[in-house]
């Protein structure tokens, strides 16, 4: 579908018909390999679901009323070409997404949401266990601060994401607490109606519900698998000084606690001071730890000084993998994938940059920054 206007400053966009509703050429460039990946995977899923009715886990016809389907039929033949098209090109494209920081009176300061996530292909990257924990803390900021200043699409596409988490959590049988916390949120926001109903198109909505149902419906079905006997050495087999490693390498007191819960060995270790002392040097500075000392007695739990100092100052935020942004092309991307720059295709501007430190060019984005660049 071309851009017809009368106005010389076409965006010169092609759009696709996906499944989803259509889209443009150029993102779905961006997110041709997750497209990929995710149809390669629908088998695994639906044997891994098998309980679940056909309605539930259909995706050819997720979003499209029976009316479109006709349509779909059509237009899967130019999606098809579209896509044997690019599998000619040599490499992958990686994902990444250019921004404006700075408003002009020739560039409009706007980013749009749904596009970057689209761009940094974010619905595959929750299947990364290093993304997984940034992709989560993200959609928890955007459902519990901004799901009502949120466009259509770009509910959309966080309703989207969380349906793959939900998947990813089912598949690997972890983080099930990640999932139901951001669920428990998603419920209290979509009770907080405006005169009885959400704002935005009644029609969308709809199709947001059905998809929650879908989440929710993933979410119950979801059981602990006891490992077979055939697999060896399980957790009771460890020495004790190797469960005291894997305890000390846990940065959540809830996972601690959950610890002590699931073996008695593990019990013990908990409550020691050493596995609570090292959580304090993980998470705060050593002032904010003295601060804290000082008005306690000397022989004091670390336990308790570990929940004053979270009381306090909140918990560190570590994530294995963050969203970089690039100081030459002002451009969003993943640092273990990389992004086509400027500097590596300008010989003179890669002159420019002989005497600069490269660990400066990208600066890590954590997710409350993330959210800064768009306009919400």
């Amino acid at each position: 579908m071309p851009f017809i206007s009368k106005d010389w400053r076409s965006p010169g966009e092609e759009w696709v018909k996906t499944e989803e509703g259509w889209e443009k050429k150029k993102i779905l460039e961006c997110g041709r390999q997750g497209t990929q990946q995710e149809n390669m995977d629908t088998t695994t899923r639906c044997g891994s679901l098998g309980s679940f009715s056909t309605e539930q886990i259909s995706f050819s016809g997720r979003w499209l009323e029976e009316e479109d389907k006709e349509n779909l039929m059509t237009d899967s033949l130019a999606l098809q070409e579209f896509h044997s098209k690019k599998s000619g090109v040599d490499g992958a494209i990686q994902p990444h997404c250019h921004i404006t920081i700075k408003c002009t009176r020739e560039i409009a300061g706007f980013n749009g949401l749904s596009d970057a996530l689209k761009r940094l292909d974010f619905r595959s990257a929750v299947h990364d266990v290093r993304r997984f924990n940034y992709i989560c803390k993200l959609l928890d900021l955007l459902i519990t601060q901004k799901l009502t200043m949120l466009s259509g699409c770009a509910q959309k596409v966080l309703f989207n994401m969380l349906e793959e988490v939900a998947y990813q959590v089912s598949a690997s049988q972890q983080n099930i607490h990640m999932l139901n916390k951001l669920l428990h949120q998603l419920r209290v926001m979509t009770d907080c109606a405006c005169w009885g109903r959400p704002l935005g198109s009644t029609l969308l909505w709809e199709q947001h519900l059905r998809t929650i149902n879908r989440i929710l419906s993933i979410a119950n079905h979801i059981q602990i698998r006891e490992p077979g006997d055939d697999v060896f050495p399980k957790l009771q087999n460890l020495p004790e000084e190797c469960v005291r490693e894997v305890l000390l390498r846990l940065a959540d007191h809830k996972d601690l606690e959950s610890s002590g819960k699931a073996y008695s060995v593990m019990q013990r270790l908990v409550d020691e001071q050493r596995i609570w002392r090292e959580l304090c040097r993980f998470h705060f500075t050593p002032q904010q730890i003295g601060f804290v000392l000082q008005s306690c007695p000397p022989q004091t739990d670390w336990q308790r000084i570990y929940h004053k100092l979270r009381k306090s100052f909140g918990l560190r935020e570590e994530y294995a993998e963050m969203i970089q942004l690039c100081r030459n092309c002002r451009c969003l991307f993943w640092k273990s994938i990389g992004h086509p720059c400027i500097a590596d295709q300008d010989p003179e501007f890669q002159e420019k940059l002989e005497d600069v430190d490269k660990s400066s060019l990208h600066v890590p984005i954590p997710p409350q920054a993330f959210l800064k660049f768009f306009s919400l």
